[in-house]
C-alpha cells in the first residue's frame, strides 16, 4: 500500500489553493463541495475560477504566493504553471507538516487526490498513486455504472436508524448480521425503486420483529481460490469472501487472493506441506463444525478447486454428517489455470484426446499409481504435488512405454507474476531437481501438448527452456 486511504473532514476549516487556472479551479470546486473555507492566491484567474469565486466561503488574494499564506492552513493545493512556485509550496508545507497536493507532480505531494464516485454520504475514491490519473478516471467511470445514486439515500436512511438498531442488538456481530440482511433484501430494493416510505416501514418492522440473538445461522462456505491470480476468482466466491466471519485458509491460497477477504474477519491458517501439517485433516473438519455451531459464517478457502485434490469431499462429508449447512463454490484448478498461462492446451486434436489429473503424493506417502494407464499415447497427464516424486515419475513412465523424449513442463507458481516454466523431457526430468531450486506450488505436465508451449506462450512469466 503506497498511500494510506483516508477521508479528511475539512468542513469550515481553512484551506489554500495556489494558482488560478483550470486545474486549480477543479481543486477549488472539490474543496468547496467538501465545505472548506478556501483562500485562493493567484495574480490572475481563469473564467472557471472566476465563477467559483462568487460562492460563499471562498476568498481571493490577487497576488503571488507568500510563505505566510500557509499560516493556520490545514491543507494546501498548488496548481500554478511555475514549477519553482509549486516546489516551494510543497517544501514549505512539508516543513510545517501540512498536507500538500501539487497538480501533476506526485513526487511533490504527500497526499493524492483520487477520482471520486460521490453518492453522499457514500463516497468511493479511486487512486493510482498519481501514476495514471487517466486510468483512475476510467475505473471511476466503470464503477459509476454499477453504483446507483440511490445508495446515498440508503446510507442516510441507515444512519437514521443506527441508534435504534444498536439498542436492539447489543453485540456488534449481531448488528452486522442484521444490517447485511437488510441491505441485501427487501428494504434496499424498496428504496432503489423510489419507495422510501415503504422502505422505512419495512426497516422498522424488521427491527421490531427480529430476535436480538439473530445471527442468520452458522454456515460453511467451501470456496476454491484458484491457482493464484485474484482475477480468476468467481463473483460468487468474492461475495462470500466479503461476508465470512472466519476464514480457514490453506498454504496454496495466494496473498493477492487473501487481500480480497473481509478485513475484520478472523484468519485461521490450516496450511499443509509434505510431512508438516499445521492442523490435521480431522482437526480441520472438527474446527469447521465447531465454528459453524457458534453461529459463525465460515469461509474454507482452498487453492485451486476444493474437489480436485483439495480434500473438499472429506470436509463436507463431515459437515453433512453433523447437519451443518454448507455450500461449495468451484475454483479454477491448478492444471487448467497453470497450463493456460503457460500456453499449453491440455487437449489438442493433433496431440492429445484425453487428459488425466494425478496426485504425485498418496495418502500413505507412496507413489503407487497405475503407470500402465498413465503411459498411454495421445493423452496428457498432469501431476499435482509431484515434486518429490520426479525421479519415480520419470522412471516409471519410461519403463511403461512412453518415449524418453516425451516433453514435460513444470509450471511453478502459475498464473502469478512469479510464474516460471521449465521445459524438459522425461529423460532429463530428474536432472532439474539438482539444477533448480523448485518451489511449491509446482505442477508437472507430461505429453506432446507441451511442445506447443513455445508457439502459444502468451503470459509474461519467466520461461526457462531446455532442449
Amino acid at each position: 500500500m503506497d498511500y494510506l486511504p483516508i477521508f479528511l473532514d475539512v468542513k469550515g476549516r481553512p484551506c489554500l489553493v495556489v494558482g488560478g487556472g483550470k486545474v486549480a479551479a477543479r481543486k477549488l470546486a472539490l474543496l468547496h463541495r467538501a465545505g472548506a473555507r478556501v483562500t485562493v492566491v493567484a495574480p490572475e484567474v481563469c473564467n472557471d475560477m472566476r465563477q467559483l469565486l462568487q460562492q460563499e466561503n471562498i476568498s481571493h488574494e490577487q497576488r503571488e504566493f507568500r510563505d505566510g499564506d500557509l499560516d493556520d492552513t490545514v491543507l494546501v493545493m498548488a496548481a500554478t504553471n511555475d514549477e519553482a512556485v509549486n516546489r516551494h509550496v510543497s517544501s514549505l508545507a512539508g516543513q510545517r507538516h501540512i498536507p500538500a497536493n501539487v497538480a501533476d507532480n506526485p513526487k511533490l505531494c504527500n497526499f493524492i487526490m483520487p477520482s471520486v464516485i460521490d453518492r453522499s454520504p457514500v463516497q468511493i475514491a479511486v487512486s493510482t498513486g498519481g501514476s495514471s490519473p487517466v486510468l483512475a478516471r476510467l475505473l471511476r467511470a466503470r464503477l459509476e455504472s454499477f453504483i446507483p445514486a440511490a445508495y446515498g439515500r440508503l446510507a442516510r436512511m441507515v444512519d437514521d436508524y443506527r441508534r435504534e438498531v444498536k439498542q436492539r442488538f447489543a453485540e456488534p456481530a449481531r448488528r452486522r448480521y442484521f444490517w447485511e440482511s437488510v441491505l441485501q433484501g427487501q428494504v434496499a430494493e424498496l428504496l432503489f425503486a423510489g419507495q422510501e416510505e415503504k422502505a422505512r416501514t419495512a426497516l422498522e418492522a424488521a427491527i421490531n420483529s427480529t430476535d436480538e440473538d439473530f445471527s442468520g445461522g452458522g454456515e460453511v462456505y467451501l470456496v476454491g481460490a484458484g491457482p493464484g491470480d485474484p482475477d480468476l476468482i468467481t463473483f460468487r466466491a468474492m461475495r462470500l469472501m466479503q461476508q465470512a466471519d472466519v476464514v480457514v485458509y490453506d498454504r496454496l491460497v495466494s496473498p493477492a487472493v487473501m487481500d480480497l477477504v473481509r478485513r475484520d474477519a478472523e484468519l485461521i491458517y490450516a496450511g499443509k506441506q509434505r510431512d508438516q501439517h499445521t492442523l490435521t485433516q480431522e482437526s480441520i473438519n472438527d474446527l469447521l463444525v465447531r465454528l459453524a455451531r457458534e453461529g459463525k459464517r465460515v469461509l474454507r478457502l482452498k487453492g485451486g478447486d476444493p474437489f480436485i485434490f483439495g480434500r473438499g469431499g472429506e470436509e463436507i462429508e463431515t459437515l453433512a454428517q453433523e447437519g451443518i449447512p454448507f455450500q461449495v463454490v468451484p475454483g479454477i484448478t491448478a492444471a487448467a489455470g497453470c497450463a493456460s498461462y503457460a500456453g499449453i492446451p491440455l487437449t489438442h486434436r493433433d496431440y492429445a484426446q484425453a487428459c488425466i489429473f494425478v496426485t504425485g503424493h498418496l495418502k500413505d506417502g507412496t507413489v503407487d499409481l497405475d503407470w500402465e494407464s498413465l503411459a498411454r499415447p495421445a493423452q496428457t497427464v498432469v501431476f499435482y504435488m509431484g515434486m518429490h516424486s520426479i525421479p519415480v515419475i520419470s522412471r516409471e513412465l519410461i519403463a511403461h512405454g512412453l518415449p524418453a523424449t516425451t516433453p514435460v513442463a513444470l509450471v511453478q507458481k502459475g498464473t502469478t507474476p512469479e510464474q516460471r516454466v521449465y521445459i524438459e523431457t522425461l529423460a532429463s526430468l530428474p536432472d532439474i531437481v539438482a539444477r533448480e531450486a523448485l518451489q511449491p506450488p509446482t505442477i508437472i505436465i507430461v505429453g506432446e501438448v507441451v511442445s506447443l508451449h513455445e508457439k502459444l506462450e502468451w503470459f509474461s512469466g519467466n520461461k526457462l527452456t531446455k532442449k
